[in-house]
């Protein structure tokens, strides 16, 4: 079955570059980035995982720890390391996940529950649909999720700005408009009443609609 917003993340051990982990219990009190990609020692998956590694100081400071996945041995993850490291100049310092088994994969949904139980003959292309992001929140619960084609890499940035995006709604009631930037103008939430729209924003805020009510952005998740 299909994982949906807000449903519980799965539990699950496993093999990582780091060791052996319990998902949930290394989530701990923090957000965190469960992705995939297809194939260790390719060429999207390579540009890809560099520019996480340079970014990963940004999820550090929202509380945020990264995990990556293939169905790739951890031993392949460690050698391709090096290569990761020379082409893109980002030196990966988050786990990775050796799914092997494919537990994972399928436990996700990433792999259909007819995929086999052994990463031996796989190629890129049959784990095509293994480029998602998964972001879980400190209570285990799903709270986006992207699913990439084999052909297309992912905009980190774009899932940098989606942390910011949820951190926000659970930290101060509002939501974010198409488009939006840290730092711009954010949206009280509907279910937020004018009257505790008066504490929670003191400074005012833009009616344009009865149902949408613009207010500068509270303080940034990092900062608070």
């Amino acid at each position: 079955m299909a994982l949906r917003i807000n449903d519980k993340a799965p539990d699950f051990e496993a093999e990582t570059t780091h060791g052996r982990i319990k998902f949930h219990d290394w989530i701990g009190d923090s957000y965190a980035i469960l992705f995939s990609h297809p194939k260790d020692f390719t060429p999207v998956c390579t540009t890809e995982l560099g520019y996480l590694a340079k970014l990963e100081p940004e999820f550090k400071k929202r509380n945020v720890k990264v995990i990556g996945l293939s169905v790739d041995p951890v031993t392949d993850h460690e050698r391709w390391r090096g290569d990761i490291k020379e082409v893109t100049g980002g030196d990966v310092q988050y786990p990775m996940i050796g799914d092997h088994d494919l537990n994972v994969a399928k436990l996700y949904d990433m792999l259909p529950a007819d995929a086999g139980d052994t990463s031996q003959g796989r190629t890129a292309a049959t784990n095509a649909t293994v480029r998602t992001v998964f972001i879980i929140g400190p209570d285990k619960l799903i709270k986006a999720t992207l699913q990439y084609p084999m052909s297309s890499g992912r905009n980190f940035d774009e899932v940098l700005r989606l942390v910011d995006s949820i951190q926000l709604t659970a930290q101060h009631k509002v939501a974010t408009p198409v488009n939006w930037k840290n730092g711009e103008d954010v949206i009280i939430v509907p279910a937020v009443s004018d009257e505790e729209a008066k504490t929670r924003f003191p400074g005012g805020w833009k009616t344009l609609k009865s149902y949408l009510r613009i207010v500068p952005q509270p303080k940034a998740p990092r900062e608070g």
